[in-house]
């Protein structure tokens, strides 16, 4: 199979402001090595615990600027996610939706911090493992406990309970996705079985809390669309910048017609990468981004 050129595919982005200069401006240049973490251009500690198999025994290095990409993101999402920093006024607030280990609530809220800017950071996550290595991440990273919040849960946009995997061992599969509407029967199967555990759903308003949010980071596994469509009123009201991690073509589309509309301004974005097999079937080999901006806030 023809291998394509993937760094030059990153590089391909479109927007309406510099990426390079934004993501260079935040690069912090006193930088210390900590021989229990990998570092990263920010200054973010990470453990190599949270990615076995990719950042195994790199403990004490510092990772350089992510242009065009690293083993985590892309300059898009880079710039994107630090363009929120940049244009937050007195405080920064986030939300991450599918946070994982805490990456754009560590990342964003050390830049935050080092622009003078107080934070809170809000996490929610389906992952016992995850929601663990999100809040030592955050701890590794100085972030007091009145400063974050993760919440075990699953993002909706209504309330309700959802299935969500059990993984096992946490780190190793990072595409994991809820069940909504599974039925009793489902859920009593899947409950017995050990194979799902129930959660709350948790929805922007329950998060936002009637207050602004600087950026909202969205990245569940094909979720997205259903959730911003569903949340629109309230992410209209409150949300300032939102980042999504899109899982599709037609997803990316349906966004655009969503969001264009409805006072929103599409200020980065770079489609999600597909390779073809040798039949020629697309098969999705990285997430799209795209980086929205609120005319209204």
């Amino acid at each position: 199979m023809w291998a394509p050129d993937y760094g030059a595919l990153f590089a391909n982005c479109s927007a309406t402001f510099d990426p390079k200069k934004v993501v260079q401006r935040h690069a912090a240049n006193d930088i210390k090595p900590d021989q229990r973490y990998v570092t990263n251009f920010l200054g973010v500690r990470i453990d190599p615990k949270f990615f076995p198999g990719i950042l195994d025994g790199q403990e004490g290095q510092v990772h350089p600027i992510p242009i065009p990409a690293n083993w985590h993101a892309d300059l898009a999402e880079w710039a994107a996610v630090l363009r929120a920093v940049d244009t937050a006024r007195e405080s920064f607030r986030a939300v991450e939706l599918g946070c994982g280990w805490g990456c754009w609530l560590n990342c964003t809220g050390v830049a935050a911090k080092r622009s003078g800017l107080s934070v809170e950071l809000i996490g929610v996550e389906g992952d016992s493992g995850h929601v663990q290595f999100a809040k030592e991440a955050l701890e590794a990273n100085g972030f007091a406990p009145s400063e974050y919040r993760i919440v075990h849960g699953i993002a909706a946009s209504k309330h309700g309970k959802a299935l969500f995997p059990n993984a096992g061992r946490s780190g190793y599969d990072w595409g994991a996705s809820p069940i909504f509407s599974a039925g009793w029967r489902r859920a009593m199967n899947a409950a017995s079985g050990k194979s799902h555990h129930t959660l709350e759903t948790i929805t922007v308003a329950d998060l936002t809390a009637g207050s602004p949010i600087d950026l909202l980071h969205i990245d569940i596994q094909g979720g997205e669309l259903d959730l911003v469509r569903g949340s629109l009123s309230d992410i209209n009201r409150h949300v300032r910048r939102m980042v999504i991690g899109t899982h599709s073509r037609e997803i990316e589309g349906v966004l655009i017609d969503l969001l264009s509309p409805a006072e929103w301004t599409l200020e980065i974005e770079r489609p999600a990468i597909y390779r073809l097999s040798d039949e020629g079937a697309p098969e999705l080999m990285v997430d799209g981004v795209q980086g929205w901006a609120n005319r209204r806030l």
